[in-house]
């Protein structure tokens, strides 16, 4: 009777650490389901997330936390994009969790420089910003290597095309890029630059490694 007891404290012991320990774990996402429901976005985002067409980001390697809140963006309207707001209308909370692990998962690929002419200019802004119009570096956000703060909410850089990387620029400088991840930052930021400096800034992202 007395064995019996032990093991029944045990196994209630058990279910309540279990029990406990799961309301505080974070929504995860799964890779493996993802790939199946990223089936769709093939067409435009490539094979694994590395698009072939400059307008269209590349997804693979970037921050599951990023581009999970992008997703939401999109699916609530914060960010207007005619091509992904359908797409993300009707994913549930677990579909972005898994489009975003799997893409994360994926190896991204790196380009080289569109325009050697901006390199100088370029890795200058990025690596030292612009003291004299009060331009950050963008490796103080986005690393060295372009890898990106994901869980503070800043997206890898490294290897992204240059005319999706200058439009994003181009839509902070406006207004229009939408509430989610770090706005105030970016806005007061693309702001600052010159159209030239988000050029130059945008070719040398896409060859960065």
């Amino acid at each position: 009777m007395r064995k019996l007891t032990v093991a029944f404290c045990a196994l209630l012991t058990s279910s309540a650490v279990v029990y406990a320990e799961d309301p505080a774990a974070p929504p995860s996402g799964n890779a493996e389901a993802g790939k199946e429901k990223a089936a769709v976005c093939v067409s435009c985002h490539g094979q694994g997330g590395n698009s072939t067409n400059p307008m269209w980001p590349k997804l693979a390697g970037q921050h599951a936390e990023y581009l999970a809140a992008q997703l939401r963006a999109f699916k609530v309207d914060d960010r207007a994009e005619p091509s992904m707001t359908p797409m993300a209308k009707p994913l549930s909370e677990q579909d972005m969790l898994d489009l975003a692990a799997y893409f994360a998962s994926q190896e991204g690929t790196v380009g080289t420089v569109a325009v050697e002419d901006f390199v100088t200019q370029g890795q200058k802004i990025y690596r030292g910003g612009n003291k004299e119009s009060g331009v950050p570096a963008c490796s103080a956000c986005h690393g060295p290597a372009g890898k990106g703060n994901g869980p503070a909410g800043y997206p890898a850089l490294s290897g992204q095309h240059t005319a999706y990387v200058k439009k994003q620029l181009e839509n902070y400088k406006s207004g229009s890029r939408g509430k989610t991840g770090n706005p105030g930052i970016m806005y007061d930021i693309a702001k600052k630059m010159s159209a030239e400096e988000i050029e130059a800034v945008a070719n040398y992202v896409q060859g960065l490694h």
